[in-house]
């Protein structure tokens, strides 16, 4: 790959919540792809991934629009690439018909349901080639916005699955984890209300929810008044290794979203061998095998979320089996090498056309 050039071009570089793309970043470096990141805003967390500075991340990134034209006629870049088909795909396909190269993007999930832009349609027919990370999002991109199916590429986000592997077993009482932002769309309202209903039913257990966002108090209001201050830990935002750590630590994996496009999250917990609770929006059932890797529940459904837990908080050794099969299925198919493998062909198909 030594020559191979790309250009990012992101709203921010690097969000604590998009592991994803610090990873692929760091794949393709590691495989000798010349990377150049171009961010339209800089990141107001002081807390940041490992990754990013062990992989020298931080010594490609701009943070000055005004610089970009002449950042990408210094590096003259094959491709331009972007995540999130909002701000920063429309600053790519500016920028790339600037250098005279193709464009590409990866579309997830807020920018194709909740706040897609407006031209979503001209920006995919003016790109190469147009990703998004589950078949759910393709059919929605296709039926909604008409863009053909051949021009989108479903490639899942990936992890890294030697990093996040399994250590042993977890603690007594078992570890529900929840790794998801603090944002309405996560829902996490609807997991403290199924934490409440296996409380009640005297349960054994304990949850932690580790991330952070504008619901916080809220959720902190509710954890009060249904009395979980002794059983849930919301224990805000943590780098790269503190989430690996909390997975290996976890028995049971869960999020309670009401949408998602492929939640990295429950990559994350296969890696380490931990079976998966998640109700089955987006592209979790794609990720899930329901009865053999987790279990795929009714979403926005505090009871059903909380079934589905209290059966594999019930059964160690459906616990253990269904973490054994997690973790083939994510070597299988959810690896950011196999991920940026994909990727890889992709651009090749487009720089050939």
């Amino acid at each position: 790959m030594n020559g191979f050039r790309v250009a990012y071009v992101l709203r921010v570089f690097p969000k604590l919540s998009e592991t994803f793309v610090a990873g692929e970043l760091a794949e393709l470096s590691r495989r000798g792809v010349e990377l150049r990141v171009l961010s339209l805003t800089e990141p107001a967390e002081a807390l940041r991934h490992r990754i990013v500075g062990e992989a020298g991340l931080d010594a490609v990134t701009c943070y000055e629009p005004e610089r970009f034209t002449a950042e990408l006629e210094d590096f003259g870049p094959h491709l331009v690439h972007a995540h999130f088909a909002t701000e920063a795909t429309a600053a790519a396909r500016e920028l790339a018909a600037t250098a005279g190269v193709p464009y590409t993007f990866t579309a997830h999930g807020y920018d194709i349901y909740r706040k897609p832009p407006d031209d979503f349609a001209a920006r995919a027919s003016a790109a190469a080639a147009v990703v998004t990370v589950s078949k759910a999002n393709a059919s929605h991109i296709k039926e909604t916005f008409g863009v053909s199916r051949e021009r989108l590429h479903v490639i899942p986000c990936g992890v890294d699955v030697e990093h996040f592997s399994p250590n042993g077993g977890p603690p007594e009482p078992p570890l529900v984890l929840a790794v998801a932002r603090l944002n309405p769309v996560k829902r996490l309202d609807i997991l403290l209300d199924a934490c409440g209903l296996l409380r009640d039913r005297e349960i054994p257990f304990r949850c932690v929810i580790v991330g952070e966002g504008r619901c916080r108090p809220e959720l902190e209001r509710q954890h009060r008044d249904l009395g979980l201050e002794r059983i849930v830990s919301l224990q805000g935002a943590a780098e790269h290794e503190q989430v690996r750590a909390w997975w290996r630590r976890a028995a049971i994996g869960t999020l309670s979203s009401e949408r998602e496009g492929m939640p990295v999250a429950l990559m994350e917990a296969a890696a380490c061998a931990v079976p998966v609770v998640a109700p089955a929006v987006g592209g979790v059932p794609e990720l899930v095998e329901d009865g053999v890797t987790g279990l795929v529940v009714s979403p926005l459904d505090p009871a059903a979320l909380a079934g589905g837990l209290e059966r594999l908080l019930r059964d160690a050794d459906l616990r253990e089996r269904m973490g054994a099969a997690a973790r083939v299925r994510a070597l299988e198919r959810f690896s950011v090498a196999r991920q940026v493998d994909s990727l890889l062909a992709v651009w090749w198909e487009a720089l050939a056309a």
